[in-house]
């Protein structure tokens, strides 16, 4: 496993929360996607298609990441606007990490190839606790 990386959710404000973050670490957006350049979001209502899809801010040898949650999605509370995305070298690692924690759980996106080059998947474990699990075969380790 390379990287365990906070996910933050919030409710339309991401981008003026990570202009905040860097502001104190520094540093420079690794990614910045908003949902009108994503596909399967055309028909997403043009007030939210500005939004963060997803962000990325290096801090140290970390990344905190996030996304904005439409409002014609469940909104997020406490408890529910954080993950734990865990980031591994393969796709095997990938795959036994995911079925290693989704028993007893739900599982939210299952592993599969996305759009951006990842393979990920996503759920919520027995303890009601949010993950990712993510494998670049781009990125060098």
């Amino acid at each position: 496993m390379s990287q365990i990386n906070p996910y933050l959710n919030f409710n339309g404000n991401t981008e003026e929360a990570f202009n905040f973050y860097k502001s104190t670490f520094g540093g420079e957006f690794t990614a910045l996607m908003r949902f009108g350049d994503s596909p399967g979001c055309e028909d997403m209502p043009e007030v939210e298609k500005n939004g963060i899809m997803h962000i990325a801010l290096p801090i140290g040898g970390n990344v905190i990441m996030g996304t904005d949650v439409p409002k014609s999605m469940e909104q997020v509370t406490f408890g529910t606007n954080s993950s734990i995305c865990v980031s591994v070298d393969s796709r095997s690692e990938a795959d036994r990490v995911f079925n290693g924690l989704t028993p007893g759980g739900k599982v939210t996106m299952p592993m599969e190839d996305m759009f951006w080059g990842d393979y990920f998947g996503s759920f919520i474990d027995r303890f009601g606790v949010l993950w990712m699990v993510s494998y670049n075969p781009n990125e060098t380790k």
